[in-house]
């Protein structure tokens, strides 16, 4: 196994690295970026020989960014949309300088404004907030008694180390947020990181930190060890999480479907009256009360904290926390952090999968083929685009052309609906030929007698062939086929016999149209007459078959209480049926037999809803 593999092979924890590994470390400068594990991270460059700004760099707030990576985390901090929101509202930028001091003379913090992802007590948006306070000239000197330490705007949220006995291509990530104020402000992360170490402490009562989170009702706090417990599974020692207290709260608190406390709506629309406000409003109540008292109980705990993680959206969830009377947290704490990272709602099962992302090392790699990859397509993106040439315009159609398609259109719909009569009267009326030939072209089917023989209407074939005189020998262009050779059912084929009968042969080559030997009408109906026999007596000899079937059951299982057999029963209902369908038509027998099928499907469901 590889000297890679060895380190790597389980998750480093930040308070307990390998001492070779954390002798080695490097700092990496210049690629300070919040990149999630196993990420192939690209750096481009900020500007050209020109000296001119290119795509990494952010025009609107006068900065440029080493990677792709820090680019975005820049457009997704509090600076960028600040500064973003005074454009639109028609004011100039800031620096990143005269930002931060806003934000130490805003009374409203705006630490959570990209870490709580589920809603919160608070709806109104802290930008907007220092925006209006900015319009309206109103400076306070004073820091916000609630307010929640936050990383500085454009500070990535994850310090990058190299180490010579990994690979170039791999990078280790470490939270700010986990060293103190001193060793951000000196920038020394590795001395900070190398004294953080669990084996560099004095024995004794490891360190803990203390972390919750309060939103939408929901509160979630835990003190956890920094000390973990190796546990034996399965022959292999693993790290466990070792949580010295926890607690969780849940109050209806949100208003369904409209979101926001009731206290912020009671704040901008007065005191709701109905029993759902005030049952909100007695929750929030009790659950600062419970919030409160727990964190008195939990005050030694927190005292001794190396670092607090607080998520505390919206001026209620913080008033919970902070500012009254005896509170055990205070705003001003150096060692209040907020989560560098998106949180969900407040549990402990999500304050335990935080503590795992806040103390487990990030790990990147970059991929030499992508970063080749991506010069070359910065490379052509920065190339002029091709512009393509315009399409040519479709031709304008003729009056004749225009004609042509709307006769058609109108001829292959009365061909589909075997209209025979009212196709005769539109080729009249409009002068058009028998042979007329579709526009545009349909090479299967290019004449209205080729259509008709594809589509099996016999009554057109009939039609076009002894009333309107269409040629039955040309052939398509794209498999020279008759139209005969296109008919699919032996109705339309016979319509072709029967007009060579009646045309005569002289009237055309019926050779060459491939139609066999003339059938006279006489012959046609004769020979389904004797069809629709053969087929009857066919039938009639199954159900004599049945019958004798059924009789021969009842000779085997006679029919208790004198009842009527079977077999008669089978026999009445036949002789029922034949009686009813004497003399009808193949039409009315189906509107029959549907009329059969629909009440015998009502008795069903007649007597499924009986039971």
């Amino acid at each position: 196994m590889s000297n890679e593999e060895q380190l790597l092979k389980r998750p480093l924890y930040v308070f307990d690295l390998p001492e070779n590994l954390l002798s080695s470390l490097v700092l990496k400068t210049g690629r300070e970026i919040a990149s999630p594990p196993e990420v192939i991270e690209t750096p481009v460059p900020t500007s050209n020989q020109d000296g001119e700004a290119t795509a990494t760099s952010c025009g609107l707030c006068g900065t440029n960014s080493i990677t792709v990576e820090e680019q975005r985390a820049h457009v997704r901090s509090d600076f960028h949309r600040f500064n973003l929101k005074r454009k639109i509202a028609g004011q100039a930028a800031v620096s990143e300088a005269e930002f931060e001091k806003m934000l130490e003379d805003m009374n409203e913090s705006i630490s959570g404004s990209e870490n709580d992802s589920e809603s919160s007590g608070d709806d109104n948006d802290p930008l907007s907030t220092l925006l209006r306070r900015k319009a309206r000239i109103i400076n306070e000197n004073t820091e916000s008694p609630h307010q929640i330490p936050k990383i500085g705007p454009g500070r990535a949220p994850i310090i990058w180390y190299s180490s010579p006995i990994l690979p170039s291509t791999i990078s280790l990530g470490v939270y700010r947020a986990l060293f103190s104020h001193a060793e951000r402000e000196e920038v020394d992360y590795i001395s900070g990181l190398q004294s953080s170490q669990l084996k560099a402490k004095p024995k004794g009562k490891p360190a803990h930190i203390f972390m919750c989170m309060i939103g939408g009702g929901h509160f979630a706090a835990m003190v956890v060890s920094l000390a973990p417990k190796n546990v034996k599974k399965q022959g292999i020692m693993e790290r466990e999480v070792t949580v010295l207290a926890h607690k969780t709260f849940h109050r209806y608190t949100t208003r369904r479907k409209q979101g926001g406390a009731q206290s912020s709506n009671d704040s901008a629309k007065g005191n709701a009256q109905s029993a759902g406000a005030q049952i909100r409003r007695y929750n929030e109540a009790m659950l600062m009360t419970e919030v409160r008292d727990l964190l008195a109980s939990w005050q030694e705990l927190i005292d001794t904290a190396k670092l607090i993680f607080i998520r505390a959206t919206g001026s209620a969830n913080r008033r919970t926390l902070f500012g009254y009377e005896d509170a055990p947290l205070r705003s001003h704490d150096p060692r209040i952090r907020g989560f560098p990272f998106t949180t969900r709602r407040a549990t402990q099962s999500e304050l335990l999968r935080c503590f795992v992302e806040l103390t487990r090392i990030k790990i990147s790699r970059v991929d030499e083929a992508a970063l080749a990859a991506l010069a070359e397509e910065s490379k052509k993106a920065a190339e002029p685009p091709i512009v393509k040439p315009p399409k040519p315009e479709a031709p304008k159609l003729t009056k004749e052309e225009e004609a042509q398609i709307l006769h058609s259109t109108q001829l292959t719909a009365l061909i589909r609906r075997s209209k025979a009569a009212a196709l005769l009267s539109y080729l009249t009326t409009n002068k058009l030929s028998p042979d007329f030939q579709f526009h545009p072209p349909n090479h299967h089917s290019p004449t209205l007698l080729h259509f008709a023989a594809s589509s099996n209407s016999p009554a057109i074939v009939s039609a076009l062939l002894t009333k309107a005189g269409s040629d039955p020998t040309y052939t398509n262009p794209q498999q020279p086929k008759t139209p005969f050779e296109l008919a699919g059912d032996r109705a339309t084929r016979d319509a072709f016999r029967v007009a060579r009968a009646e045309l005569g042969e002289s009237k055309w080559d019926w050779t060459g149209a491939r139609v066999p030997t003339a059938l006279t009408k006489k012959q046609a109906e004769e020979r389904e007459n004797r069809e629709k026999a053969d087929s009857e007596k066919e039938e009639k000899a199954r159900r004599q078959k049945e019958l004798e079937k059924l009789k021969q059951q009842e000779v085997k299982n006679p029919a208790k209480g004198g009842g009527r057999s079977l077999a008669s029963s089978v026999v009445m209902g036949l002789s029922r049926r034949e009686e009813e369908e004497k003399g009808l038509t193949p039409e009315a027998r189906v509107r029959l037999e549907r009329e059969r099928r629909a009440r015998a499907a009502e008795e069903r469901i007649r007597k499924l809803q009986g039971k």
